[in-house]
């Protein structure tokens, strides 16, 4: 649905050019809900800006639907933008006007007769769990409210795709985890794609499909949740379970295993000692539930030596984990 390609873009001139984007290439499946994450400066907010042409690369192009936007212009480009929804960090709801009045906005950016607008209005509002707030002010709903007025103002000129800006940042835990459980339901209901970015790994884990994450303009990996968790020496999947440092163990091996979907209810470590009949001992763990199914991460200390390492990778391996050897932070097997 979304395919960005080998886009760069640079901010000034000379040595003190801020490199914002570098050959970044990105593809978002439709239907899907897909995270960009990163710390601030990772050129995050910049990547999302490039799908709806608010910003514009210096090389490399986005299309969106099969619709190169980087090559629009003037009418043509306001058209494509209403398909494309954009939720804000900060809302950016007018103050001054009803709530339904600031959804009505979007609906007479996109051309529609007025007597329709707030019949459609009421049931973007209806459809976010708010059309009895319709004659509010903004000022009177609560942060998580106007994320859904804004929500709703999204969504109102029918959309195929919604960017999210850090939509759930300025909110506290409990608001966050209602608003993505909305955005979640509502792309599976109206079929909507999903760009979001966000530095929180907790949103990828709740609702992301898939994910990208970013550092200095680059992308460094990329690919489903499942994929992710599965490469060894993933970066996004030690973010999403942290199980510490690789200390060194004298005449042990250090193996960090994997596990996705049904194999994580399994007594794999369990079952790994007595088949090998090995005193292994874990030195950390997480589990977390990811879009609905348990996956984790576990880190091993096994005596012996290299040979020792690769049966037990091997024995792993053939009940559907995914293990390797680790030395401090060197993957080397």
């Amino acid at each position: 649905m979304i395919s960005i390609e080998h886009v760069s873009r640079r901010f000034g001139d000379g040595p003190d050019a801020v490199v914002a984007l570098d050959d970044v290439s990105i593809e978002v499946p439709r239907g899907s809900i897909f995270g960009v994450v990163g710390q601030s400066g990772a050129g995050k907010s910049t990547l999302l800006r490039t799908v709806n042409a608010l910003e514009r690369p210096d090389s490399g192009r986005v299309v969106v639907d099969g619709v190169d936007v980087t090559s629009l212009r003037g009418k043509a480009l306001l058209k494509e933008r209403h398909k494309i929804g954009m939720v804000f960090q900060h809302f950016n709801l007018v103050g001054n006007r009803t709530v339904v009045q600031n959804v009505e906005f979007a609906l007479e950016a996109v051309g529609t007769p007025r007597a329709q607008r707030r019949p459609k209005a009421l049931e973007m509002l209806e459809l976010v769990g708010l059309a009895h707030r319709a004659d509010d002010r903004p000022g009177q709903l609560s942060g998580g409210q106007r994320q859904r007025v804004g929500i709703a103002r999204a969504l109102a000129s029918g959309p195929d795709v919604l960017l999210s800006d850090e939509a759930t940042s300025a909110l506290d835990p409990e608001t966050t985890r209602s608003i993505l459980e909305l955005i979640q339901r509502l792309s599976r209901e109206l079929g909507l794609t999903v760009l979001l970015i966000t530095h929180e790994m907790d949103v990828v884990k709740r609702i992301c499909d898939a994910a990208a994450l970013m550092e200095t303009g680059r992308v460094i990996e990329q690919g489903s949740l499942d994929e992710l968790i599965r490469t060894p020496g993933s970066k996004v999947a030690a973010e999403l379970f942290p199980v510490g440092e690789a200390h060194y163990i004298p005449n042990h091996r250090i193996i960090d295993v994997t596990y996705t979907g049904l194999s994580a209810d399994r007594p794999v470590i369990a079952q790994l000692s007595r088949d090998l009949g090995l005193e292994v001992s874990i030195l950390g763990a997480a589990l977390e539930t990811i879009r609905g199914h348990q996956a984790g991460r576990t880190r091993l200390a096994v005596p012996g030596d290299a040979s020792v390492a690769l049966k037990v990778i091997d024995t792993l391996t053939a009940q559907g984990v995914t293990a390797w050897e680790v030395n401090g932070r060197e993957v080397t097997a």
